[in-house]
């Protein structure tokens, strides 16, 4: 415990003064490090905590709490575990801190000016450090704001150099960071900084580029071969996100030149070993936008309100076109299960003219929500109406008696199903309660798990 008294003024006429005891000084031990890739440090968390600890006991400094942190403290206000300790001090929990150094503080101005305010209010009485001890007075503080300053300028001098030598590098035509997939470090010490051809990754990267440019295979496709097929793995190894699949067909550095850093307009030419051609790496481009002009345009009525039976995932469509004898060709439209959940599922498959004459027959055992199908029925019936109006010029008692029908609801959903756009196929799906399952080429209901025949 810090028993350091203070002496006080008793009286002007006696001129006696006597011991009162100063205000006890409180510790919070904070001990921090960066993250290792921004900073290696000699002392680690554990190591500043165990010399602080030793200080505390030798000189009878009182420790309330510790505190630990794995933060920059670069940025202000970035800190949560140092934030907590501001407020803290603020609320008179503490009123001391005891850390290995300065910079474990702060090295930007906005938490190192906090401090100082915080010293200057009386919340914040003491700062001990492994060599020196900063208190309340215009010369420690101002000692503290150097060391402060100059950690921040060493900071930012490092941050300036880290930059220019990734820059000097990018010139030598050396990729700066982390090879991409199919590219090692080389281990040569003569040729330190340098990139080699993944023997075991980068054959299968160019196949990539050979199958979308050549064999027109989607990114997911691609993507399916990669996991299931192959089992690829990273050097982390990680499967190869679809998004990285992407990423990696739009990557010139596989050919040479490379940008740096990405979207910064910043091009070097790279000395590695390319592991395509321009001309392949132009055609898997081409491919991969035809492919997405493609899918984006596509649309289906039913991928999205129909599950998968066995596996639970959910179901695809795409198109297949047959050349008939007589030179036409005709298109046909094919519903199965993605296999995002069981890349072996056998579900199989089913032409969407079958899928659309189960719907119709299972019409008749689907809870409609009725008022959603009336609902869209009489649009459809007022829309009709004005047509016969306006562009037939038919008028009076025929629209009456058309108004007068009986609707039926369920020959109506059937007729959209066969004859309506994709939105309207979609509303009239959407009125069901029940879920449709695709299991075995057949769609069953899920309430009841009736199938369809």
């Amino acid at each position: 415990m810090n028993n350091t008294l203070t002496q006080q003024a008793l009286g002007a006429q006696t001129g006696f003064q006597e011991p009162v005891e100063a205000i006890r000084v409180k510790y919070c031990l904070y001990a921090r490090k960066s993250t290792e890739s921004e900073e290696r440090q000699v002392l680690s968390i554990d190591s500043q905590v165990k010399e602080m600890l030793q200080i505390a006991e030798r000189e009878g400094l009182e420790i309330v709490e510790i505190r630990r942190e794995s933060h920059s403290a670069k940025d202000s206000a970035q800190r949560p575990i140092f934030n907590e300790l501001i407020e803290d001090i603020r609320k008179a929990k503490f009123n001391g801190i005891l850390t290995w150094a300065p910079d474990r503080l702060s090295r930007n101005a906005g938490d190192l000016g906090t401090l100082v305010d915080l010293m200057d209010q009386g919340g914040l009485i003491e700062i001990r450090t492994y060599g020196q001890v900063f208190k309340n007075s215009s010369n420690e503080k101002f000692l503290l704001m150097i060391l402060g300053s100059q950690a921040k300028l060493e900071n930012d001098n490092r941050g300036v150099n880290v930059k220019r030598g990734l820059r000097t590098r990018c010139e030598m035509g050396l990729w700066p960071t982390c090879p991409p997939s199919g590219y090692l470090t080389d281990k040569n010490v003569e040729r330190k900084g340098h990139i080699i051809i993944d023997p075991e990754r980068g054959p299968i990267i160019r196949k990539i580029f050979e199958k979308v440019a050549y064999e027109k295979w989607s990114g997911r496709k691609v993507y399916h071969w990669l996991r299931f097929d192959l089992n690829f793995k990273t050097r982390g190894n990680k499967n190869l996100s679809l998004s990285n699949i992407y990423l990696i067909l739009q990557n010139t550095f596989y050919y040479g030149p490379f940008e740096y850093p990405r979207g910064s307009g910043n091009w070097y030419q790279g000395n590695h070993e390319p592991l395509i051609t321009k001309e392949l790496f132009d055609l898997a481009l081409e491919q991969l936008k035809r492919d997405r002009i493609i899918r984006d345009s596509k649309e289906f009525a039913f991928t999205k309100l129909i599950i998968c039976g066995h596996c639970g995932s959910g179901m695809t469509a795409d198109e297949k076109y047959k050349k008939l004898k007589n030179g036409n060709t005709v298109k046909y439209v094919y519903y199965g299960c993605t296999r995002s959940k069981d890349h072996n599922c056998k579900a199989g498959y089913m032409r969407e003219e079958e899928l659309i004459s189960q719907l119709a027959r299972i019409i008749d055992k689907i809870d409609i929500n009725e008022i959603g199908v009336k609902k869209q029925f009489e649009e459809e019936l007022e829309r009709y109406g004005k047509f016969r109006q306006v562009v037939l010029q038919i008028n009076g008692r025929e629209n009456e008696i058309s108004k007068e029908k009986k609707v039926d609801l369920r020959s109506y959903a059937k007729y959209i199903l066969k004859q309506g756009n994709i939105t309207e196929k979609r509303e009239i799906l959407a009125c069901t309660k029940s879920r449709l399952i695709f299991k075995d080429k057949q769609l069953i209901l899920e309430k009841n798990e009736t199938t369809i025949n």
